[in-house]
């Protein structure tokens, strides 16, 4: 996710959807090829299930690397030959996928899937994972989930169009693996010899899709803050939305957001030890807002009654008509940040609303006039529950997937204004909960002060697929990563000249961080990985 009808028809669109998309694809063959032995213009018409190799190119090392025509794009940080792949599974699909394969003597002899955010719709964002990865060694594959979007927070392609939402929903991914392995077969003459999947945001939602649904796709798997409980998800998002805008009373202009950090930072920031700006565990805050609250009426140094209102209800999260929990709350301590609460929760372009909104009207009832004045949480989520088995990627069951083997590795960071980062503990301990001796093969990292998939004021750079493929290749389950915080962040994560400016490790929950109160607090090397405080 990045910057993100009427109840009759519904019933007659969702009958069309399940029957499409809502069981597992079977296993895809790959088709037998000679050979092209590292020949890049060799590869195209080679035919593919449901599609061919319609081009194909060569990169040169800092060539620029766009996803459209007119695109600025990114300069390659190895060369490569870039394949463009088009899939129609049916008739009303079209896919995009892309396969790009280091030369010869620098392939690793590995392939890895690279997840999307948002409602997909190009390229873009399943490149910067493929980047990184294809200055490793690494053949990558990436599709935009089989539609062409004018943002990803655009649904619009998916009006009355049950085929796409299943491509969207899981066909895509699990056809560009196959993709990927037949042509690399293909370009070097033999098959990856391990192959994995890494995504963020929806990404994350994709990663367990895969785990869940194609446990014999990915031998193993990075899922970072999913958005893995989809209709629960854009629910909750629209109640956010409703909880803010739903009156003009409890609109928090963006200037205040200061006031709620800098309160939430005093009270909590030296909870773990240390002031840094950075609260470890922001679930031992127990931040009210209320604290800000004016005296009478409202003021730029206060929060009125109802931007108090507002405020709690975020940090509380969604609830039903009867109080009842529906989804985690967002944490404090990083509220002012650039791209984290104006982005997501309070700005005039509030990215919960919007992702809600495009959900609602184009895939729950096909509708674009839906209004969200007209949202109602129990009766809206009712009816997006009948598209849970084509979206939804929160079944705790993945025993396929580890049986095989397979090793998942999730992160989420603590000041995601996106996704709450409790989704990600909840599904976590439903998973061990499903499979006790999953606590061998699963492992989660909560990343303290980090933003929804990069950034925040926390380090929040870190080696995962480094870390995933040591385990994989018979390494010790990971115990700790070492996380780094650049001048520039987006810099640093695609490998470009950044400076570090601070290192802490990331330890498996439910262990954390704590400094040993010798050297520099800036440094991981002293850091220890320790038990939480009690209850958490």
């Amino acid at each position: 996710m990045n910057r993100i009808a009427h109840i009759g028809a519904l019933g007659a669109f969702a009958g069309a959807l399940l029957a499409s998309g809502g069981r597992p694809e079977p296993a895809v063959a790959l088709p037998i090829a000679d050979p092209a032995t590292g020949s890049c213009a060799a590869l195209i018409g080679l035919a593919l299930p449901g599609g061919k190799v319609a081009a194909a190119e060569e990169v040169i090392k800092g060539g620029m690397v766009s996803t459209q025509q007119g695109s600025p794009g990114l300069p390659s940080q190895a060369a490569f030959c870039r394949v463009h792949v088009e899939l129609t599974p049916s008739p009303a699909s079209s896919i995009k996928v892309e396969v790009w394969l280091p030369q010869m003597a620098a392939w690793n002899g590995k392939l890895l899937g690279a997840g999307n955010g948002g409602y997909g719709g190009s390229l873009l964002l399943p490149q910067l994972t493929m980047q990184g990865a294809l200055a490793k060694g690494y053949a990558t594959v990436g599709t935009d989930m089989g539609h062409l979007g004018t943002a990803d927070t655009d649904a619009k392609w998916a009006l009355g169009q049950p085929d796409r939402i299943a491509d969207f929903g899981h066909r895509a991914n699990h056809l560009a693996n196959a993709v990927g392995r037949s042509v690399v077969a293909a370009y070097y003459g033999s098959k990856p010899k391990a192959a994995y999947f890494q995504g963020c945001s929806d990404g994350g939602r994709e990663a367990l899709m895969e785990a869940q649904r194609y446990p014999d796709d990915y031998d193993a798997i990075i899922a970072g803050a999913p958005a893995n409980a989809w209709t629960r998800l854009m629910t909750a998002f629209m109640a956010d939305d409703r909880a803010v805008f739903g009156r003009p009373e409890t609109v928090i202009p963006n200037a205040k957001l200061k006031l709620l950090q800098d309160a939430a930072i005093a009270q909590c920031d030296a909870k773990d030890g240390l002031k840094d700006g950075v609260i470890d565990d922001p679930r031992t805050c127990r931040f009210d807002p209320v604290v800000l609250q004016c005296k009478a009426g409202d003021g730029p140094t206060c929060l009125s009654a109802g931007q108090v209102e507002a405020a709690r209800a975020l940090y509380r999260g969604a609830r039903d008509a009867g109080g009842k929990p529906f989804f985690p709350g967002y944490m404090p301590g990083a509220e002012a940040v650039p791209g984290t609460w104006d982005v997501w929760l309070t700005g005039p372009k509030a990215q919960h609303g919007i992702f809600a909104s495009e959900f609602f009207r184009y895939m729950v009832y096909s509708n674009p006039d839906w209004q969200s004045a007209s949202f109602s949480l129990v009766r809206d989520y009712q009816a997006a529950r009948r598209l849970a088995p084509v979206l939804d990627s929160d079944n705790p069951d993945i025993g396929a997937f580890l049986k095989r083997g397979g090793k998942l590795l999730l992160y989420h960071g603590w000041n995601d204004a996106a996704i709450a980062p409790e989704n990600s503990i909840s599904y976590y301990q439903s998973v061990l909960r499903r499979q006790p001796d999953a606590a061998r093969s699963v492992r989660l990292f909560m990343v303290p002060g980090m933003s929804h998939c990069l950034a925040g004021p926390g380090p929040n750079v870190f080696d995962a697929l480094g870390t995933l493929d040591h385990w994989r290749q018979g390494g010790a389950a990971p115990q700790s990563m070492i996380a780094t915080k650049y001048d520039n962040d987006l810099f640093g994560y695609l490998g470009f000249p950044a400076k570090p400016v601070r290192t802490r490790p990331l330890c498996a929950y439910p262990r954390v961080a704590r400094w040993t109160g010798k050297g520099s607090s800036d440094d991981a090397a002293n850091f220890t990985c320790v038990a939480p405080i009690q209850g958490k």
